[in-house]
């Protein structure tokens, strides 16, 4: 009886937390890794500055033909710089979640203002390009665990480069939104030429910002943290 009390009690209060602790995304302490996590921003960002006459021209034709160029840097990203949860197929899953996750990020712009009907094709890709910058990351060194993406929609995540990424890319994309409406008349101002740009700046920005120099650090308190 005593030994059946003892497998059926509760876990402590201290085991519990032990169980759901976050720790931050650390990057994996090599030169080569290093050198990625600083040269990737300013890769992207040049990448984008090269391409944006040809985004200002034709949106569509200039997303569909970066995208694999973004796969490959945010792949190559992940390989050398993140750990990645579970076993090596995690990668791979990880790109299967992460193109899962396009439609659902294509509604949410929509639900967020984007044309419904017109340019569907650019809000596709514009979701493409969301994806697989901010949750590709995320799913490869989290998994499918709930957790983590629940404490970074709380705000009470461990800040690091990756929950950096995803809160750059989603301000990035909200402040890009911004110019859209505006009376000017520029061809800049078509969808969704500054959702993009405010979306890799942000995320560029954000996601090395963060993990320099908030590394570790929380928005909020978890819950329960302001109780003990």
């Amino acid at each position: 009886m005593s030994t059946a009390a003892t497998k059926g009690r509760s876990a402590s209060p201290g085991e519990a937390k032990a169980k759901t602790t976050l720790h931050p995304v650390a990057i994996a302490d090599t030169p080569a890794a290093q050198a990625v996590s600083i040269g990737r921003p300013a890769l992207l960002l040049g990448a984008l500055y090269v391409r944006l006459p040809a985004l200002i021209n034709d949106p569509v034709a200039a997303l569909n033909s970066a995208l694999p160029f973004v796969v490959l840097v945010q792949i190559a990203y992940a390989a050398i710089c993140l750990p990645i949860a579970g076993a090596p197929t995690q990668s791979f899953l990880a790109l299967i979640l992460t193109v899962i996750t396009v439609p659902a990020v294509h509604i949410l712009f929509v639900l967020f203002g984007a044309p419904l009907l017109d340019h569907v094709a650019r809000t596709f890709l514009c979701a493409a390009h969301f994806s697989i910058l901010a949750a590709f990351p995320m799913f490869y060194t989290r998994g499918v665990d709930a957790q983590p993406m629940l404490a970074l929609a709380g705000a009470h995540a461990p800040l690091d480069e990756v929950s950096g990424g995803v809160l750059g890319a989603v301000l990035g994309a909200w402040l890009g939104a911004v110019p859209i409406p505006l009376d000017w008349d520029r061809e800049w101002q078509k969808w969704p030429i500054t959702i993009i740009v405010g979306m890799y700046l942000g995320y560029a920005v954000v996601s090395k910002g963060v993990g320099t120099l908030f590394y570790g650090k929380r928005l909020a308190k978890s819950p329960g943290e302001g109780n003990e």
